[in-house]
């Protein structure tokens, strides 16, 4: 026998089941602060690899309450090839009455799976996870949006809460700056909480407060919605006759006729197109899918040409594969600095007879 023939015959060597560890939001906090364009390269990464069917990222599950029809729980399950290879889920919950109440809305948790044996091997705390890729996803298409036009000097924010302030912290680290920036929001406290935030973190810049989301619109280049909003609340066209540029985060504000009016970019059709989206409506409006112009890979990598002749929204349904890459970096970072809280024996059967 041949040593070819008698390495293929042994036994590959036993799997090991890997530590199982938690990372709070302090270490996921301190991780990612102040590193955006390292985490925009690698939202734009893991874009690239989903584009080239190197994940699996089945439709998201809403969990829904019959007494609680404004709150829900989303399972994001995704799987990601590549160099990250790495499995897991995503279990984020947003409550809007817990604004009122004085804590965030969303709250969230992450499980990564190691690749080969299944096992568990982290649990990060996740809101800050899945705010940082939201953030950077923003970022990352306001950048290859605006490419062949004049840069944004004007950005209106719709909607002022964690997201907002996320996306305008991956905006500002990615070296963008505005001559002005508009606020609006339903909320009084929270635009004021949100100017706030501005006026401290030295954003150059004068900054508008906006008693409508029409005066935003209208005197803004790169409009971002950050809302809650449940259906479409913007119907009117021609607040977009600048043809803004249109983060579209929340994915319902707009009606699906200035969508039809609009180059579309999702980040991934058939997630995008689901659950009452103004994507989703504007699919049944006009009976097909021809309203969009690609998704942000097809931008990506030249297959999809942006226009500048008329407004152009990014709408994002988010990604699970995204929160794995970044929550795999945040593992691996900690990792590295010899930071992680092992839970030992949090596996006890691991013996198939005892």
């Amino acid at each position: 026998m041949t040593a070819a023939a008698s390495t293929a015959t042994e036994p590959a060597p036993p799997a090991a089941v890997p530590p199982f560890a938690v990372i709070p939001g302090w270490q996921v906090e301190q991780v990612l602060r102040g590193r955006e364009k390292q985490i925009v390269e690698l939202v734009e990464a893991t874009y690239r690899l989903h584009g080239a069917g190197e994940s699996v990222n089945p439709p998201s599950f809403f969990l829904r309450f019959p007494d609680r029809p404004l709150s829900r729980i989303i399972a994001l399950p995704a799987s990601l090839g590549g160099r990250m290879r790495v499995d897991g889920l995503k279990w984020i919950s947003s409550f809007p009455e817990n604004v009122a109440a004085g804590i965030p809305r969303a709250s969230a948790v992450l499980i990564l799976n190691d690749h080969d044996t299944g096992y568990p091997f982290a649990c990060l705390e996740s809101s800050i996870i899945s705010a940082t890729r939201t953030a950077a996803s923003a970022a990352l298409a306001a950048d290859r949006l605006t490419r062949g036009r004049p840069r944004p000097a004007r950005v209106g924010f719709i909607g002022v809460g964690l997201i907002a302030r996320y996306i305008h912290t991956f905006l500002s680290g990615t070296g963008w700056s505005f001559d002005e920036i508009g606020v609006h929001d339903l909320s009084a406290d929270s635009a004021a909480g949100f100017h706030d935030y501005l006026a401290k973190s030295g954003a150059a810049g004068r900054i508008t407060m906006h008693d409508s989301a029409e005066q935003l619109i209208r005197s803004s280049d790169l409009v971002v919605f950050a809302t809650v909003a449940a259906t479409p609340h913007v119907h009117e066209l021609s607040w977009f006759d600048h043809n803004p540029v249109v983060l579209h985060v929340s994915l319902r504000d707009l009606s699906p006729d200035i969508l039809l009016a609009s180059a579309n970019i999702v980040d991934d059709i058939d997630h995008c197109l689901t659950a009452n989206t103004s994507p989703h409506l504007a699919e049944q409006l006009s009976g097909g899918r021809g309203f969009l112009t690609g998704t942000l890979d097809d931008v990506l990598a030249g297959r999809a040409t942006v226009p500048i002749d008329r407004p152009v929204v990014f709408s994002p349904f988010g990604l699970g594969v995204l929160d794995l890459a970044v929550g795999k970096y945040v593992h691996d970072q900690v990792a590295c600095s010899s930071g992680l809280h092992i839970i030992d024996d949090f596996f006890h059967e691991l013996r198939r007879y005892g």
